[in-house]
């Protein structure tokens, strides 16, 4: 069994941070086609012509020319046909991903996430940071049977309310990390969070003080109302700096929180052993305000 909860709310629309990409008006060609591209990706299901021309400033006409140009090119596709959305196609991801194995990213840590992922039995997942998102790319597997937690990759972390997200924030000054928590938006159970979610940033900041304490973050019925997760960064072995954060996640009826205290140990042992690899090349990984635990 498959356990794959709605990742679109992983990076919630109505967050100030998207409001404000939506509202820029993007002027020339190239600067409008990519504002498209950027538009649709914080919308899987899509948007019709009349809601991309709106949200970004574009007259019609235009909007109309450019996602024509766009499918033609198999960057979008229009669900439905004439009058249907307008929706991104898997060219760009394939781009992104090849462009992290041309780095060498996946190819250097995936033995690595194999190991771990078969010594804890549950899923392993390496994200790194993108300015101020932080999104998966690797994954690997360690449940062969029963309750698995499988997400799709190049979702970004919603930071506030998973074990990667904290986990990188708590890299960071209190003030930094709660502003961009409060410019995502926090995770409320009735929009499918778990119970013990933070809710605002004083609930946050606890969350942050326990992961630098302990060296890891543990999260128990947050993202989801069944599941735990830990995490921890990955720190450059030259830098210090944070390069990506490494995580174990899985149903809390196999993780209990003692599980979980256990299994940091190899989690933290084998997040330093991706750092002395430098699996992110410098120009990729910028962690804001760095600091040490």
């Amino acid at each position: 069994m498959s356990l794959k909860p709605d990742l679109r709310r992983t990076a919630p629309s109505t967050s100030p941070a998207a409001s404000s990409d939506a509202k820029a008006t993007p002027s020339g060609v190239m600067e409008r086609t990519l504002a498209i591209i950027e538009l649709l990706s914080r919308h899987a299901a899509g948007l019709p012509i009349s809601s991309i021309s709106s949200d970004l400033g574009i007259p019609l006409s235009a909007t109309h020319r450019l996602t024509a140009d766009l499918q033609a090119l198999g960057y979008v596709h229009q669900e439905g046909g004439a009058g249907g959305r307008y929706r991104l196609t898997m060219k760009p991801v394939s781009i992104a991903f090849t462009f992290l194995a041309s780095c060498g990213i996946t190819d250097l840590a995936q033995p690595l996430l194999d190991r771990l992922a078969a010594e804890s039995g549950e899923l392993v997942r390496l994200a790194v940071p993108d300015g101020q998102k932080l999104t998966w790319i690797a994954r690997a597997q360690g449940s062969r049977s029963g309750l698995k937690y499988d997400p799709e990759m190049g979702q970004v972390a919603h930071l506030s309310s998973t074990a990667t997200g904290i986990a990188w924030l708590a890299a960071m000054p209190d003030g930094i990390a709660v502003k961009l928590a409060d410019e995502q938006g926090y995770g409320n159970p009735a929009d499918g969070y778990g119970p013990n979610v933070a809710r605002d940033g004083k609930q946050l900041l606890t969350l942050l003080r326990q992961t630098r304490k302990r060296g890891f973050s543990v999260t128990i019925a947050t993202f989801a109302p069944w599941m735990t997760a830990i995490a921890c960064v990955i720190r450059s072995r030259s830098t210090g700096e944070a390069i990506g954060t490494l995580s174990i996640a899985g149903p809390t009826l196999r993780i209990s929180e003692a599980r979980a205290i256990e299994l940091g140990a190899i989690l933290v042992e084998t997040a330093r052993e991706l750092g002395d690899m430098q699996i992110v090349p410098k120009d990729i990984s910028r962690t804001p305000q760095n600091i040490s635990f």
